[in-house]
């Protein structure tokens, strides 16, 4: 425990004093160095040099004519000028440097993000499995009605593979309370046996009803998952590599997608059933792995701490970076923490007074009102972005090619045994751009590879869409213009899979509150189930009529989503969950600043004789 002491200091104008807190920056040293920290965050020592590291103690400074130019960072107002007189960022040491190096260095944290986007997995091979069972012989012959020739087979297909976005829908918007109250790692345990169940019934359908009813169950804890584990990861992340380990999530998407479409392509052969059963009985395997595993995992800190167990909320901080509970930049974090949640909950309670008394119905009406604030004004902008981002990622296209990429390349004028390869490849492909981002996403930042995702997405829409327009009608008379489609296929898939790939999946779970970030990423993940499953009953007519149109489309979204991104997307690189407010610039009035400074200044003070019993 730091001691200090306290320096009286005069006002210019006034003979009034201000209490300053001075602490000793290495107190065993013979010649120790001084530092205070003043309510503005800008850290002054007595004597130079100023301090690398120090203990994040906050204090009112009424000194204001002492505050210099160097100490005090100038933040933009609205208008663009810039108010010296602003608070500036908290500043800490980092834990670790940015993208794989510091991956390397943080094994712990490192391994549970790792393990629990094995929910990635089901969802990308629950996802990519009916691909190739869609055209497979045997399948067909059990569900006839969807089955090519067959009367509105279009419409049965497409709801087949829309049921699971359905199911998904429902899953996520149900997840937000139940991680709220029961924890985020308990809440994907209660997905994983929600999900074998699904695949047990898929695996055992007999008609098309049962088929379609227990892919619907399988979206549920799809749903569940996809919103959850996003969230547990980025709550126990540090900053530097937040991003890196947020990409495991669609990097398990993505490998669950390709496993999938390559053991459908293998079982294909088998003679019986078990062609298609098959497939969905080994996605009970992994599934069984991570609800027996993930509960063995640490609690999210931010979780604990949202309850009140605020000693837990530090140890396992602690733990996840691999640091004493003593360590200056844990204490900072947890500082932050419950200073950010501590904050919220004032608002709350002032937003919804009638609302506190604790009986069940407050509760379950603050529940409600706790939605409607995410789309009130102070939140707006995040909900925009969350859901946003979300519905573009499906209206690029995406999941278009991945569910019917074979019918695709045979617009292209490739053979059967062809198309499936080249869908194989295709998934390939954005698994190759995915992992570029576990470097990329903390080095360049969300912004840029949105940016640059949009731009390639469109141009290679538009080209295949000139292509297939020209030469659809005469593919073996023009080879080559066939290949040429393609090949501009996957390098959409190349630049989705590096950009609006892993970066939707990441940036819902960053920017919310901590009072309403389980709600929000809920809502995102709805957003992007919903728009799925639309795309899912879209596509195969679509397709079908239409033709290069279909390219058309997709490159008029791509097209909106570079704009939209442009104008709305803020970076979040580099910055810790509590710092959100600074980004989007929530903060409603300097009195809701200077009621921050306040709690994080009382906080701190009680946090050096908590960590220290």
């Amino acid at each position: 425990m730091l001691s200090h002491e306290a320096v009286p200091l005069m006002r210019s104008s006034e003979s009034e004093e201000a209490e300053v807190s001075v602490f000793p920056i290495n107190p065993a040293s013979s010649t120790p160095r001084f530092f205070y920290i003043s309510s503005r965050y800008a850290f002054r020592q007595l004597t130079p040099p100023y301090p690398a590291r120090c203990h994040p103690i906050l204090i009112r400074l009424l000194d204001d004519d002492k505050v210099d130019d160097e100490t005090t960072a100038a933040v933009p107002r609205e208008d663009g000028s810039k108010d010296p007189l602003a608070p500036a960022p908290q500043t800490r040491d980092a834990y670790c440097e940015p993208g794989l190096r510091g991956i390397s260095t943080s094994p712990y944290v490192v391994l549970c993000a790792a393990f629990s986007a094995i929910g990635g997995l089901l969802f990308g091979y629950d996802q990519g499995v009916v691909s190739v069972i869609l055209v497979e012989p045997q399948f067909l012959s059990r569900f006839s009605r969807i089955a090519d020739g067959a009367s509105g087979a279009g419409y049965w297909k497409g709801l087949l593979t829309a049921m699971i976005e359905l199911g998904a829908l429902i899953g996520a918007l149900n997840q937000g309370w139940i991680a709220d109250k029961y924890s985020r790692k308990y809440s994907i345990f209660f997905a994983t046996c929600i999900f074998t169940v699904g695949s047990l019934l898929q695996a055992s359908a007999i008609d098309y009803v049962w088929l379609v009813t227990a892919r619907f169950i399988g979206g549920l804890a799809v749903g569940m998952m996809s919103m959850v584990i996003p969230l547990y990861i980025s709550e126990i992340s540090p900053p530097e590599i937040r991003g890196a380990l947020l990409v495991l999530e669609a990097l398990s998407i993505v490998t669950g997608v390709v496993v999938a479409f390559w053991i459908t392509y293998a079982t294909q052969y088998m003679a019986s059933e078990w062609a298609w059963r098959l497939p969905f009985l080994l996605q009970i395997g992994p599934g069984l792995v991570l609800g027996v595993g993930i509960t063995f995992l640490p609690f999210s800190p931010r979780w604990l701490a949202s309850k009140g167990r605020d000693r837990e909320a530090l140890q396992n901080l602690a733990r996840l970076r691999s640091l004493p509970v003593t360590d200056h930049r844990v204490q900072l974090e947890w500082s932050g923490i419950r200073a950010e949640i501590t904050l919220h909950e004032q608002i709350t309670a002032e937003k919804h007074p009638h609302l506190q008394d604790g009986t069940r119905g407050s509760r379950l009406r603050l529940e409600l009102a706790a939605w409607a604030d995410c789309f009130k004004s102070d939140c707006w902008r995040r909900t925009h972005v969350g859901i946003g981002i979300m519905a573009l990622q499906q209206w690029v296209g995406i999941n278009a090619l991945i569910y019917y990429s074979p019918t695709l390349f045979q617009t292209m004028g490739l053979d059967h045994d062809m198309s499936l390869k080249m869908s194989g490849v295709l998934n390939i492909c954005q698994l190759i751009g995915v992992s570029t981002s576990i470097w990329s996403m903390d080095y360049f930042g969300r912004r840029p590879l949105l940016l640059f995702g949009s731009t390639v997405m469109f141009l290679s829409h538009l080209s295949i869409a000139v292509l297939v327009g020209q030469f659809s009608h005469d593919w073996p008379g023009h080879r080559r213009q066939g290949w040429a489609s393609v090949a501009m296929l996957l390098v959409y898939m190349l630049a989705f899979g590096a950009s609006w790939g892993p970066v939707p999946w990441a940036l819902p779970s960053e920017i919310f509150p901590s009072s309403l970030r389980a709600k929000g990423v809920a809502l995102s993940t709805c957003s992007n189930w919903l728009n799925n499953f639309i795309i899912g009953l879209l596509t195969p007519p679509l397709v079908e009529k239409t033709g290069y149109g279909a390219y058309v489309f997709f490159a008029v979204f791509c097209l909106l989503s570079l704009f939209w991104t442009y104008l709305f997307v803020p970076e979040t690189k580099g910055k810790s969950l509590e710092q959100m407010d600074q980004v989007f610039g929530d903060f409603r009035s300097e009195a809701e600043q200077k009621r921050r400074e306040r709690i994080e200044g009382d906080i701190a003070s009680d946090a050096r004789g908590l960590a220290s019993a």
